[in-house]
């Protein structure tokens, strides 16, 4: 028989349920809630920017680690929001978004066979990153409504082949923020198991109620074993751009920059400048930003609770999960490839971010980055499901 083409460590990944839920939203003309995407671009000033340095001619390549501004300013944001300090010259790596750093990490960091833990339900790509390095993922199940880590669970994960924890907060699918109680639990382990951390901040800045988004590497000797990850895609609204990167120790970095330079080389020329310039933005702007999602939230939670869903109100990102068997349903996956038809709506099953599917089973995820019309057209739509 012919060997299939697709490699061992990739069977069973297929496309990635964005995509999926994204195409059924187009063939069905039905609002699409399910992406992660905003329908309206981020600051006129910024993207005016990118025009200016294209004109300008910044549109060969940039140097490998990113442009000396761009690099600058990330430096400049971890220390004003977060006090760390960093060299842009060596602790700054520019990639080509959150995702390329994160597969990036993974492959510089991890020898076959290494284990990596993290928390499900987790981005998908995660999976797919970890087996792409051929090593093993160790998921530790955040449960609703909480999603509080269980210090068992995580204690049990960790094994002499731990390599890595790899951490997503603000957290995406469920919206959770983990309390500075939760990130010691895990700071305490990787210190106890000499293992390094990889985290995902790429909803730094959606954090809501007053809560606090508290980077792993700033908590006692995490600096030195932390690489943190974030873009601009999710900050500014400019989710296409892929501009995202990643900081830390020099080594860290220094690998990570290693397996980089040979998936894209380098990232988006004329995008640089312009992230340099959106990332010095005054306080106003992130507050604003923020604030405006949050009641974008509570108007999606509003309307979702009206459908009849039991609705898990998030801390943070842009996604709020409900629970579908208030409906009477069971299957999260079935309701969502049956919702285009039944109300118009496109969600994402929250299973396909477990490996445990009974733990997502009911759980469906929708996005809230959306403009106020599209939201209330949505709810309204939503509505039908009472009368189903």
């Amino acid at each position: 028989m012919r060997r299939s083409p697709l490699t061992s460590r990739l069977a069973g990944f297929g496309t990635t349920i964005f995509a999926e839920m994204s195409a059924l939203a187009a063939r069905t003309g039905a609002i699409n809630l399910g992406q992660g995407f905003p329908d309206t671009d981020g600051p006129p000033a910024v993207i005016e920017a990118a025009v200016r340095a294209m004109r300008a001619g910044a549109n060969q390549y940039p140097p490998g680690p990113g442009i000396p501004a761009l690099r600058a300013a990330i430096a400049e944001h971890q220390r004003r929001f977060y006090g760390l300090e960093l060299d842009p010259d060596g602790e700054v790596l520019v990639t080509t978004g959150a995702t390329e750093a994160i597969a990036a990490a993974l492959l510089a960091l991890c020898e076959p066979g290494d284990e990596v833990v993290t928390f499900e339900p987790y981005y998908d790509s995660y999976a797919a990153c970890i087996a792409l390095a051929d090593a093993r993922r160790r998921p530790v199940t955040l449960r609703p409504p909480d999603y509080a880590i269980d210090p068992d669970a995580l204690a049990a994960a960790f094994s002499p082949r731990t390599r890595l924890v790899l951490l997503n907060s603000p957290h995406n699918p469920t919206g959770k923020v983990f309390t500075r109680d939760e990130l010691e639990l895990v700071a305490s382990s990787c210190r106890e198991h000499a293992v390094l951390a990889v985290t995902d901040e790429v909803y730094e800045h959606l954090v809501f109620d007053g809560r606090e988004h508290i980077p792993l590497s700033t908590l006692p000797g995490m600096a030195e074993r932390t690489l943190t990850i974030s873009s601009a895609g999710k900050t500014f609204s400019l989710t296409g751009w892929k501009i995202g990167w990643a900081t830390g120790p020099r080594a860290l970095v220094s690998a990570t920059q290693t397996a980089k330079q040979f998936l894209t080389f380098v990232s988006g020329a004329p995008f640089q400048p312009a992230i340099a310039e959106a990332l010095g933005l005054p306080d106003v702007y992130y507050e604003s930003f923020r604030s405006g999602l949050q009641a974008k939230r509570d108007r999606l939670c509003t309307g979702l609770e009206a459908a009849g869903l039991d609705v898990l109100t998030p801390a943070g990102t842009y996604f709020v999960t409900a629970d579908i068997r208030a409906l009477g349903e069971e299957d999260g996956r079935a309701f969502c490839l049956a919702l285009p038809e039944r109300a118009g709506v496109v969600a994402v099953p929250t299973v396909v971010f477990y490996d445990d599917d009974e733990a997502g089973r009911p759980l469906v995820r929708f996005a809230f980055c959306k403009r106020d019309d599209v939201i209330d057209a949505a709810a309204a739509r939503l509505a039908r499901l009472r009368g189903d």
